[in-house]
Order: C-alpha cells, then sequence, then structure tokens
C-alpha cells in the first residue's frame, strides 16, 4: 500500500484488489492548528502593540498582554485556542473589533461565487480541448490545444489579470475591471450569490451586471484548472480509446460520438473528478492573487488585507477555513468516486 494523498483523509492504493481505500488521518488539524499558531507566534510586534499603539505604556502593554493571554506559554495558548474554535470563536479581529467568524462568513459567498463561476469555464472548456485532443492525436487541432494548456499552466495569474483588465477594461472597455457589482444597484441579499440573488428577484439587467463583474476574474482564475484538466483528459481519452470495448463498439458500426461520448467519455472521467474536486478546492483557498487585483470582496482579499495589517486572528482564521475547504473538496471527491466506481470502499 502507498499514500496518494494528503490531508485529513488519504487515499492508500491496494494493489492486489485494485482498490482505493479512504483513511482518516486523526491528527491532521490539531498539526495545523499547532503550525499555524507557532508561525504566527514567531512573527515580531505583538497584537498587544497593535491594539494600545507606539506610545502605550509599560503597564498598559502588560495588563492587554494578560487579557489576550500573550503572557502565556505557546503550549496553553494553543490549548485555548483549540477550546475556542470547537466553539466556533475564532476571536475578534484587530482591525475591526468584529468576530473573525462573522467576518468570514460574509466574504466566503463572494469567494464561493467566483470559484464556481471559474470550474465551470474550467471544466467546460478543459474537457471540451482534451477530449477533441484526444481523437485529432498528433493533428494541428491536438499540438494547438496542448500548447495552449502548457501556457495556461505556465502563465503568472497576476501578469494574466492586469492584461484582460488593460485589454477589455482599459483599451477595448467593454468589462468592469474591479468589483462584484455596480454601484447603485440594489439586491436582495437572499443566498448570498449575487448570480442566484438577482434571478430570484428577477431583476435581469442587475443579472447581466453581475455576470459582466463575473468574467474577468473568473476566467484568469480558471486558467490552471483549465489547463490541467484539459491535459489530464486527453491522456484519460487516449488510454480509453485503445481499451477492446471501444474497438467493439466502432466494429459494431455505432456512430463516432456515440463511442466518444458514452463509452470512452464516460469511463476516462474517474480521473477527471479527481483533478477537478481538488482543483476547485484549490480555487476556494487560493483565490488571493486573483480577488486582489480585481478588488473582488472575497476571502483572498481578506486575509491579504488582514496579512498587510498584522491582524493575527484573521489570518488564523483564514488559515484553517482553507484547510476546512480542501479537506470537504477531498471528501466530496471521495464520495463521488464511491458512487461511479464500487471497486472503491471506505475503510
Amino acid at each position: 500500500m502507498h499514500p496518494v494523498g494528503t490531508g485529513p483523509f488519504k487515499f492508500v492504493k491496494w494493489v492486489k484488489d485494485d482498490q482505493i481505500i479512504l483513511e482518516r488521518n486523526d491528527n491532521y488539524w490539531g498539526k495545523k492548528a499547532l503550525v499555524d499558531k507557532i508561525i504566527l507566534k514567531s512573527i515580531p510586534e505583538p497584537s498587544a502593540r497593535l491594539l494600545l499603539g507606539e506610545f502605550a505604556s509599560p503597564a498598559e502593554h502588560g495588563r492587554l498582554r494578560t487579557q489576550l493571554g500573550l503572557d502565556q506559554s505557546i503550549m496553553t495558548q494553543y490549548g485555548i485556542y483549540l477550546g475556542r474554535i470547537l466553539h466556533g470563536d475564532f476571536g475578534n479581529s484587530v482591525r475591526t473589533g468584529a468576530p473573525v467568524a462573522g467576518e468570514i462568513g460574509a466574504r466566503l459567498l463572494a469567494t464561493i461565487e467566483l470559484s464556481i463561476a471559474a470550474m465551470l469555464i474550467a471544466v467546460i472548456l478543459g474537457i471540451s480541448a482534451g477530449v477533441i485532443s484526444a481523437v485529432r492525436q498528433y493533428s494541428i487541432l491536438d499540438y494547438g490545444a496542448m500548447v495552449l494548456a502548457l501556457v495556461g499552466v505556465s502563465m503568472p495569474i497576476f501578469w494574466l489579470g492586469l492584461m484582460l483588465i488593460y485589454v477589455f477594461a482599459v483599451k477595448i472597455p467593454i468589462l468592469p475591471m474591479m468589483g462584484r457589482i455596480s454601484m447603485g444597484v440594489d439586491i436582495p441579499a437572499v443566498t448570498g450569490l449575487l448570480v442566484a440573488d438577482t434571478l430570484l428577484a428577477g431583476q435581469l439587467s442587475a443579472f447581466w451586471d453581475v455576470v459582466r463583474h463575473l468574467i474577468l476574474p473568473s476566467f484568469t482564475l480558471a486558467t490552471i484548472p483549465m489547463a490541467v484538466v484539459a491535459r489530464m483528459t486527453r491522456s484519460s481519452m487516449l488510454e480509453v480509446l485503445n481499451r477492446d470495448y471501444v474497438r467493439t463498439a466502432r466494429a459494431k458500426g455505432m456512430d463516432e460520438s456515440v463511442v466518444i461520448l458514452r463509452h470512452a467519455l464516460r469511463n476516462a472521467f474517474l480521473p477527471v473528478i479527481t483533478i477537478i474536486g481538488l482543483n476547485f478546492g484549490l480555487l476556494l483557498g487560493g483565490a488571493v492573487l486573483t480577488e486582489t487585483i480585481f478588488s473582488w470582496p472575497g476571502l483572498g482579499r481578506y486575509v491579504v488585507d488582514s496579512l498587510m495589517a498584522r491582524d493575527y486572528a484573521a489570518v488564523q482564521g483564514c488559515i484553517l477555513m482553507f484547510s476546512l475547504i480542501m479537506a470537504v473538496s477531498n471528501l466530496m471527491v471521495d464520495l463521488v468516486y464511491i458512487l461511479l466506481d464500487p471497486r472503491i470502499r471506505i475503510s
């Protein structure tokens, strides 16, 4: 057996029975929180100085440090912090004084909406490019799609975002360059996802405004996962197209589109599902650059602002949220695997 995944759950492949087993990694969350605590503890200039300012007296510093628990050992602070996390208390933000959990929740939906839009683009374009490349192997389409995929993986996200803003918001001003919605557009909050809220309210003009704001950041964020999905789809399709049942289907005179979509793509989709699930978790947790460039009011921009302000409580909360997002994404991939492949079991 050998592990092929990390995190709160890990895949272990049993070679003899050709089964994929899901094992729990019980120490993941404790180690994750401890490492985060140690790293942030080692950063100079504690929160007491940020709250009181440069001219506070040593006595005031001491009282506040005692109030915040900063005068205790790191293991004691770690134990107190874990106890608060279990009750949903991530502490209060140094910048705003508001609970970190509430601020994360207010921004998480914006990141989810952006990530869903980006993943839809990545899946549709990536799978299409991968299938075409596999069916037309060694053709101009194949080489062109793979070159674009290589460029997509290699291209810096911040550079692509800036170029898209320059072209489509400055030179050809057809799309907005920043924000989630135009000023003055009022939408009743129902789900927190503006695309859904505008449709539920029947405001088509507001819906189009939200979609226009989504285009540039979602395409920027989709570039890397789109390239990865395209390459994985091509590789998996090439393997399946050489199987006996595909050759049999063609020998029976089935239409080529039926052979490709029903027989080949369906069986080649399992590895692609893994890539999609893992990349969706990365999108949710890794939209920092994209949200910063496009002034998107999501979790990525919030963690950047918190780092700049040395708001350690907010940073710790965001790190744990990113870890939770990755764990849930991995678990969802495992559950989909179980539904689609009977060889997989949970141990």
